[in-house]
């Protein structure tokens, strides 16, 4: 069979605070479709990392009265710290400022743009410092950018260089439209498309020195410009593999993979669906063929502020609670297309109902029956799920998380349902035989429900299917939190 190569990326998010709950949902996300890819059998690369070189970054650091450079250290650090807790299978994390590919390659795709797509001009606009973009009137609501209510926009002054992106107004529309450049869901295609056939203004792609204070990568031959952060940072997807030397997770993940997937969040879906493929068709590099754009996370309703006081730490929740009661609630809880909502009440009573009572409970009543009345373990391994061929395959190529957890928890429901009707442990006396009959299949159920479960819960799926092989009731998966 021939090998299947699959690339997989998170967004690389700015180092300027911590991590919150949106953050998380995006690496769990990318991590559920990375891990289901290898278990289809595809050689997979995904990638992580942060976006080190943005000016909100220098304001930070300037405002903590340390360098930048420890700045965006320090931060980038809780973020693969997060990735580690919340086991993250990424096979590279990227840190734009430090990386020794990033700086050569970023310039090596700038030189790649035909000459007559980057040109400079002076320039005046209204510029948010949040979405490191100048605004016009047609983005803004009230006179304030939507993504950033209350922050006022920073009338800026300058000389940069300039993106042709009007060059790209036709092609870009038809790759969109055909699904050639897949954009996932329809709703987020729509949006594209509408923004596209508004007409395509040309973008800046640099910022002065003087600006930057020179923190970030230089503008190719002009020592007095430095490249803006988008056109830094989206390079990182081929960057990271090698782009400035042509090398071999280069050649291999992008120039001939089979899939190439970014997973984003929707406030910066016009950067990776319209800005990013206009460069790439400029420099003759291949484009991704998937941009996957989920929704916001907010608290009680509300958009997560700290002026509000309603950002939720994930590491709180996890320290409490363990990396995979929150990857749970992640994946079936919150929409992968849509807003979802997050308090710690609505965790807590999920993670009782679904997790303590659901499928902790069930787990030890199974491997408890299986444990006192089996004589020896049940042959397991040749009755796993096979995700070639089910719901769960057919949910998660159209990168509908949520459905695929839905299904795996109506098998927990059936199990439960099944003790519930057939009463194996009434029956052990009267009818040892058909008891253990139906324990022998309430087991092999109960390991398939863990192989489903491997990309969503990594370490419950273990625990799970090591207990069924070994005929052992496991420990308290998920104790019950009063």
């Amino acid at each position: 069979m021939k090998e299947k190569k699959f690339f997989i990326s998170s967004s690389i998010p700015y180092v300027n605070a911590e991590p919150h709950l949106g953050h998380a949902q995006e690496f769990i996300e990318a991590d559920i479709i990375a891990r289901y890819r290898r278990l289809m059998d595809d050689t997979v690369f995904f990638l992580s990392g942060t976006d080190d070189n943005a000016q909100k970054n220098v304001q930070a650091a300037e405002s903590a009265g340390i360098p930048v450079a420890d700045y965006v250290n320090k931060h980038a650090k809780e973020f693969i710290d997060l990735e580690k807790r919340l086991n993250i299978s990424n096979d590279y994390f990227i840190q734009t400022s430090v990386d020794p590919r990033h700086r050569d390659g970023a310039q090596k795709l700038w030189r790649a743009c035909k000459p007559e797509d980057i040109y400079k001009k002076s320039y005046k606009g209204m510029y948010c410092l949040g979405c490191e973009e100048f605004k016009t009137e047609a983005d803004l609501v009230n006179g304030e950018c939507p993504e950033h209510p209350g922050k006022k926009l920073e009338e800026v002054e300058e000389e940069n260089y300039f993106f042709k992106l009007s060059n790209y107004q036709s092609k870009l529309k038809n790759l969109v439209e055909s699904d050639e450049l897949q954009i996932i869901p329809q709703t987020r295609k729509n949006e594209v498309l509408s923004f596209i056939n508004s007409g395509l203004e040309d973008f800046s792609i640099s910022r002065s020195v003087a600006r930057t204070k020179g923190w970030g990568i230089p503008v190719p031959d002009d020592e007095t410009q430095t490249m803006y952060v988008w056109f830094d940072a989206l390079s990182n997807y081929i960057t990271a593999l090698g782009y400035s030397d042509d090398g071999a997770d280069y050649e291999k993940f992008w120039k001939e993979s089979n899939e190439r997937v970014h997973v984003i969040g929707k406030g910066i879906s016009r950067f990776h669906t319209i800005y990013w493929p206009a460069m790439l068709l400029s420099t003759g590099v291949r484009l991704p063929s998937k941009v996957f754009v989920h929704g916001y996370i907010t608290v009680g309703g509300q958009k997560m502020s700290k002026t509000i006081g309603n950002v939720i730490d994930p590491n709180v929740v996890i320290d409490e609670y363990g990396a995979d009661a929150f990857r749970y609630y992640m994946a079936r809880h919150i929409s992968p297309f849509d807003d979802g909502d997050f308090t710690m009440e609505k965790f807590k009573e999920v993670y009782n109902a679904n997790l303590a009572n659901g499928l902790g409970n069930l787990s030890a009543r199974i491997m408890k029956m299986a444990q006192d009345n089996l004589d020896e373990p049940v042959k397991v391994d040749n009755y796993g799920y096979t995700f070639q061929d089910g719901y769960i395959d057919e949910s998660l190529s159209e990168y509908k998380i949520n459905m695929a957890m839905e299904y795996i928890w109506s098998k927990i429901g059936d199990l439960d349902r099944e003790i519930t009707e057939k009463r194996p442990f009434s029956l052990l006396k009267e009818s040892p035989e058909t008891a253990k009959e139906i324990i022998v299949n309430l087991v092999l159920n109960l390991y398939r429900v863990g192989c489903m479960l491997q990309p969503f819960l990594p370490e419950t799926a273990d625990l799970i299917i090591n207990a069924t092989r070994i005929n052992k009731k496991p420990e308290n998966l998920f104790p019950r939190k009063d």
